[in-house]
This record gives C-alpha cells, sequence and structure tokens, in this order.
C-alpha cells in the first residue's frame, strides 16, 4: 500500500507534467497555440512546424525536464520518506500521465514522448539512453517522429525486462508504454495509410 508521503509525490508530479510547456513557450514568443495548426498536439515536434526551432527546442527542454524532475526530487525525499524504486517509477509515471491529462488545460495535453524520455534518464540513465537511442535511430533514418515514439515505447520495457527483472517498476514502464501507443493510434493509422508527415515538414505560422 502507498503511505501518504508517497501519494502526496505522486499527486504533486501529476502537478508538474500538467505544465503545458508547449502552450507556455508559444504564449511567451507570441506563436500561435499548438493545439490550433498541425497536429494539434502540444508538443516539440508540432512547435516545429511554425519554423521556430527555438521554441520547438525549449518545448522539448521543459517537456523532458518536468519528467526527469520529478523523479529526481523523489529521488532526493527517498531516504527521509522510505520511497522505493517502484515509488520512484510512479512518481515518473505521474508526471507522464500529468502530460497528457493535464489539469491546468482542461485535460487535454501532448503524446507525453519527451516527458516520457525525461523520466526514464532520471529513474535508469542506462534506460533512458537505450530508449532515446532507438528514438533517434529510427527518426533520423526515417523521418517520422510518431514512429520512433512508438517504436521506442516498445522498446523501453524490453530493454527493462532484459537488464532488469519483471516487478514494479517493469509494470508502471509498461503502462507508460501501452499510453505511448494509444495515444499514437491516430498516427498509426496515418503510417499505415502513408500519410503521415515528416519531421520538418508542414510548416505553419
Amino acid at each position: 500500500m502507498m503511505t501518504l508521503p508517497a501519494l502526496v509525490a505522486v499527486v504533486l508530479a501529476y502537478l508538474l507534467g500538467s505544465i503545458s510547456f508547449a502552450v507556455l513557450v508559444s504564449k511567451f514568443m507570441g506563436l500561435n497555440d499548438p493545439r490550433s495548426y498541425g497536429s494539434g498536439n502540444p508538443g516539440a515536434t508540432n512547435v516545429l512546424r511554425t519554423g521556430n526551432r527555438t521554441a520547438a527546442a525549449l518545448t522539448l527542454v521543459g517537456d523532458a525536464g518536468k519528467g526527469a524532475l520529478a523523479v529526481v526530487l523523489a529521488r532526493l525525499a527517498a531516504d527521509r520518506f522510505g520511497f522505493t524504486d517502484s515509488t520512484l517509477a510512479a512518481v515518473g509515471l505521474a508526471a507522464f500521465v500529468g502530460h497528457l491529462f493535464p489539469v491546468f488545460h482542461g485535460f487535454k495535453g501532448g503524446k507525453g514522448v519527451a516527458t516520457a524520455a525525461g523520466m526514464l534518464l532520471a529513474l535508469a540513465p542506462w534506460l533512458g539512453l537505450a530508449t532515446l537511442a532507438t528514438w533517434v535511430a529510427v527518426a533520423v533514418f526515417l523521418r517520422y517522429s510518431s514512429l520512433a515514439a512508438i517504436v521506442a515505447a516498445v522498446f523501453a520495457p524490453l530493454f527493462y525486462l532484459l537488464m532488469a527483472r519483471a516487478d514494479a517498476v517493469f509494470m508502471m514502464i509498461a503502462i507508460m508504454a501501452a499510453l505511448l501507443l494509444w495515444r499514437h493510434q491516430g498516427n498509426i493509422a496515418k503510417l499505415m495509410a502513408g500519410t503521415e508527415s515528416r519531421i520538418g515538414s508542414g510548416k505553419k505560422g
């Protein structure tokens, strides 16, 4: 059973994840709301469609950073409150869910790729790097951000299972991977139909 400090950490992580950097950065830089063009997804890839690489980079760093920060803060409090690895994974998952369903933005958020990457890098650096390398390889050679995310989501729990074991942390990662695939179901349909846009295409103001 989750302790009260662990429950508080999970709730705070969800609130942190609910901060949409795509919306905030776009508003600060005078760009259109990312939910109003392109894929309508408040994420770095869609922000890149404006042609503003700085805004896209800031969005990427912010979204990945909040996933990592949630886990890092929980790790710093682990000794005091007795947080286990499964608690850290639950905190990271909460930040990821916050990005998908942000309480501050009507529960309509992004697809969580960057937040998931930040969470994994903070939780288990080797796993984060392996998953990120998978994403980069697919994105560079095929130039499909969505396909890269789908492949990375499938491999993340497999990487953990190969290097660790089937435990509570594995379950958290598997849940996150399943949510990522669910959020990309529209992209999967477009990939199969050959209508999915590639990275850097379809710039709009």
